[in-house]
């Protein structure tokens, strides 16, 4: 994995992971993203998401084998902008799972306010179908 977007973990639970991302400038994307405005990209702060729900299937007896690939996105909503020097706090909790399927429902917060928020599904990576 390119960009490891956990720094910490703050708590986690069977049902509940919450974590934070503090986004410094010397981050590699945000040259490009953008140059005169820097912001942390919206599939980043999505990706952040998905990273704190697989911690969170780490840690659940009934998760069943991973690696964990994303598989769904529903009812994103994106927010405010997180830019450099701001903490990104992330918190997923685990909804239901369906077959090899789990959901999560995840939001992102700078102080308070809402920078994403979103329903998303894991799958465990499998071969490409034929």
């Amino acid at each position: 994995m390119r960009f490891k977007l956990i720094d910490q973990i703050l708590e986690k639970s069977d049902r509940r992971i919450v974590a934070i991302k503090s986004v410094a400038m010397s981050e590699d994307f945000l040259a490009d993203h953008f140059p005169t405005f820097p912001v942390l990209p919206g599939v980043l702060m999505l990706e952040a998401l998905v990273q704190a729900a697989r911690e969170l299937l780490a840690g659940r007896a009934d998760a069943g084998d991973g690696p964990w690939v994303l598989a769904e996105v529903r009812n994103a909503r994106y927010g405010n902008m997180v830019r450099p020097g701001q903490t990104l706090k992330l918190t997923v909790d685990w909804a239901k799972a369906d077959a090899d399927a789990h959901s999560f429902k995840g939001i992102g917060e700078v102080d308070g306010e809402a920078a994403l928020q979103a329903r998303f599904v894991l799958k465990p990576a499998g071969p490409p179908a034929a």
